[in-house]
């Protein structure tokens, strides 16, 4: 029988990383990130990148990304006021879809304390319907995301 519990990964094993700061209101009770917290964080990664790269337009552009899974594995706390780098690749490109996986790493540390996933798809911003192709933008913005 093999092991097929998740396990953390390096830095390595991303393309590119986007600084996420904590805030005081993200702990808990418990003294560290709360759940729903890395998965704000893995929304902030991706948009910040698509932003960034000329990609998205949140307000005005043609296209926009709806999630329509979400996934999440916890390897070890994270908690304000620490710094964290979200890494960032894409797992999968489809037509209209994209896998996103993240891992979120505390400053200075090479394995993820948590490692998710975003699919998005990408639809036309007024009738909500699959777009036929991806455009360039996000084209270019995504091939960068791609390891090999």
């Amino acid at each position: 029988m093999s092991d097929d519990r998740p396990t953390p990964e390096p830095r390595s094993a991303f393309a590119r990383f986007i600084p996420v700061p904590t805030r005081w209101m993200d702990n808990d009770l418990y003294g560290h990130l709360n759940n729903v917290i890395y998965y704000s964080l893995f929304d902030t990664a991706v948009n910040r990148y698509l932003i960034e790269q000329g990609a998205l337009d949140p307000h005005h552009g043609a296209v926009i990304g709806l999630v329509v899974e979400t996934h999440c594995n916890y390897f070890a706390s994270l908690a304000f006021p620490q710094s964290i780098d979200a890494g960032l690749r894409v797992a999968r490109r489809g037509r209209s879809s994209v896998r996103y996986e993240i891992g979120l790493f505390a400053e200075g540390e090479d394995l993820c304390a948590a490692r998710g996933h975003f699919v998005h798809v990408y639809v036309d911003r007024q009738s909500r319907r699959p777009v036929d192709a991806l455009p360039a933008a996000y084209l270019t913005a995504l091939v960068a995301l791609e390891k090999t």
